[in-house]
C-alpha cells in the first residue's frame, strides 16, 4: 500500500515543481501571470518553455504610482 502513497506524493511534488514559474508569478503579483501560466502549461513540458516561464516570472514588475 505504501507504493500508492509514494506515487501520489511524487505526483504532487512533480506538479508543484512543474508549475513553479506560475506560483512565483502569483506570489510576486506579476502583471503577466496568466500568460506565464499559459506558457508553463503549453510549453513547460519541453524544458525550454519551463525555463522561459521561470525567467519571465522573475522579471521586473512595474509598480503603479499613485498620483
Amino acid at each position: 500500500m505504501e507504493i500508492y502513497y509514494m506515487g501520489a506524493e511524487a505526483a504532487i511534488v512533480g506538479l508543484i515543481l512543474g508549475f513553479l514559474p506560475t506560483l512565483i508569478a502569483l506570489l510576486r503579483g506579476h502583471d503577466n501571470t496568466f500568460a506565464i501560466f499559459l506558457t508553463n502549461l503549453l510549453l513547460g513540458w519541453t524544458g525550454i518553455g519551463w525555463i522561459i516561464a521561470l525567467i519571465w516570472s522573475f522579471t521586473a514588475i512595474r509598480r503603479r504610482v499613485r498620483t
